[in-house]
């Protein structure tokens, strides 16, 4: 305790000789070494002493090791100071800190400006500084993009609150905006990336964006002629329609039956395999959070286009195909809208279970993925219907669908290994594949075998299949009581137990 307060003191007093000296390397140095050893609460305590202008003043000489310091040295006092104060009292340092031209100084800054807009009391000094405001902007015109990141986040923060909202948009710092959009292609992506987010938050937030003429800029973009345009407008607008408000406005606007058109007319576009994928994506999504019945039978060129998409020879089509069939599958509503299209999703399921044993690795993962999600049904929604439909599902993946997944997890690949066992656990509940599992020789004693996973993952996969085998209701009946029993033994030692390895003493051994 005594060490530690003796190094405080010997970085107050190292601090002091910085500000009286005119090339304070040394002392720099040596004070860098110090405050790595003093406790950030020490510092908090000492707060009040810290004189941190002429480190500021440092960072305006042109030397690159004297900027490196101070920039790690004022990330540790800073710390110790709270939002309020750095807001009130270093807000001139905090300004020439976004215009510094090496960027490790605007990140120092932004991260405390970041500090300040999470504190209720110190963002309102934020928001009384136009002049800051309007550098927090141009960064977003920066060529780094951490710079960038760090100010969209700030603005975002910043436009949670009512005055926010009015000082972003009922400003000149819109013009601003609007301004920073014209520097190039990736900047105006991050400003629309920046109204997106803030569109996000409420009703309220996306009227000031629809307002601003920005979100009408951002989807005449998403419809244009311009395909790249297009495929990075659609990620944005996908964002936007996470939330139930953007989904309003997205069809209030025409736009989800624009995009409905543009799929339409893809088979003549020689280009459409630029935007497709987002396209179809886009719909997914939609299909997810809101009703899957409805939305495919709206817009029932996003099915087609999906069937259509699994044939594809371009591993980007599939890939995208093969997610978006696992994300529909994943409700039991979903599953229902896929059973309809009958012995086209039969041969769409052959292609699946085709392609998680002959693809490239990536893709395989992302069959094994979507078969999981297809197969998977909780106990409370298991009628005798639908476990019919899952079992046939199954069966339609491959002559021996079982085999087939065993044959996979044995590939000495972790992440095929765990998708693998990720399909055995959401068939793990239902009575038709305990059945088989019980029934294929050696399945059982391949479950508790601990010696098949080395790695975390594959340990904790198989631990996930043991526990939704011996948690179902049915598994001491079809796997037999002594089995039912190896299962719990193993479940209750938990994913990670290696058994102790016994050894005896033989009289006369050395």
């Amino acid at each position: 305790m005594i060490l530690i307060w003796v190094m405080a003191a010997q970085a107050l007093a190292l601090l002091r000789e910085v500000a009286r000296l005119e090339a304070p390397l040394e002392e720099l140095r040596a004070l860098h070494s110090v405050l790595q050893a003093v406790p950030l609460n020490e510092l908090r305590e000492q707060a009040a002493e810290l004189r941190l202008g002429p480190l500021f003043s440092l960072l305006n000489e042109n030397h690159r090791e004297k900027t490196t310091l101070c920039v790690s040295i004022l990330e540790r006092l800073l710390q110790a100071m709270e939002p309020v104060h750095v807001a009130r009292n270093l807000r001139v340092d905090l300004q020439r800190g976004l215009i510094h031209p090496d960027d490790s100084v605007k990140i120092l800054t932004l991260s405390q400006i970041g500090r300040i807009v999470e504190n209720s009391d110190a963002v309102t000094e934020i928001l009384n500084n136009a002049e800051l405001l309007k550098q927090i902007v141009y960064c977003i015109g920066g060529e780094n993009l951490s710079v960038a990141k760090a100010a969209i986040k700030s603005l975002s923060r910043i436009s949670l609150t009512q005055a926010g909202l009015e000082a972003l948009f009922e400003s000149n710092l819109l013009d601003d905006l609007k301004s920073v959009m014209k520097t190039n292609d990736i900047v105006r992506y991050r400003v629309y990336e920046l109204i997106v987010e803030i569109s996000s938050v409420s009703p309220e937030s996306l009227n000031y964006c629809t307002t601003s003429g920005l979100v009408t800029q951002l989807l005449r973009e998403l419809t244009g002629e311009d395909v790249l345009v297009r495929s990075t407008c659609i990620e944005m607008v996908t964002s936007l329609a996470y939330t139930h408000h953007g989904r309003q406005y997205l069809a209030q606007e025409g736009v989800i039956d624009q995009i409905s058109n543009i799929i339409v007319g893809a088979d003549s576009d020689p280009f459409s395999s630029f935007y497709l994928p987002g396209f179809v994506k886009f719909f997914g999504n939609l299909a997810v959070m809101d009703s899957p019945q409805q939305i495919c039978e709206r817009y029932p060129i996003f099915v087609e286009k999906v069937f259509e998409m699994t044939e594809s020879q371009d591993p980007t089509m599939t890939g995208v195909a093969v997610d978006t069939v696992g994300i529909l599958g994943s409700s039991v509503e979903g599953k229902q809208v896929l059973q309809k299209t009958g012995t086209r999703f039969e041969r769409l399921l052959m292609r699946i279970g085709h392609q998680s044993k002959n693809a490239p690795v990536e893709l395989k993962i992302r069959c094994l993925d979507a078969i999981s999600s297809l197969l998977y049904l909780p106990s409370e929604q298991q009628t005798d219907d639908l476990l019919r439909m899952t079992e046939s599902w199954f069966s339609a993946l491959s002559r021996d669908p079982l085999e087939l997944f065993r044959g996979i997890s044995g590939q000495p690949f972790p992440e095929l290994h765990c998708a693998a066992l990720k399909v055995f656990t959401a068939i793990a509940n239902q009575p038709w594949a305990q059945k088989l599992m019980f029934n294929s020789p050696g399945f059982v004693e391949y479950v508790v075998d601990r010696s098949v996973e080395h790695d975390k993952a594959s340990k904790d996969a198989k631990y996930e299949l043991v526990k939704a085998l011996a948690n179902s209701k049915t598994i001491a009946e079809i796997f037999g009581n002594p089995n039912y029993l190896r299962l719990r033994t193993y479940l209750s030692e938990g994913p990670y137990y290696v058994k102790p390895v016994s050894t005896t003493a033989v009289e006369g051994a050395e």
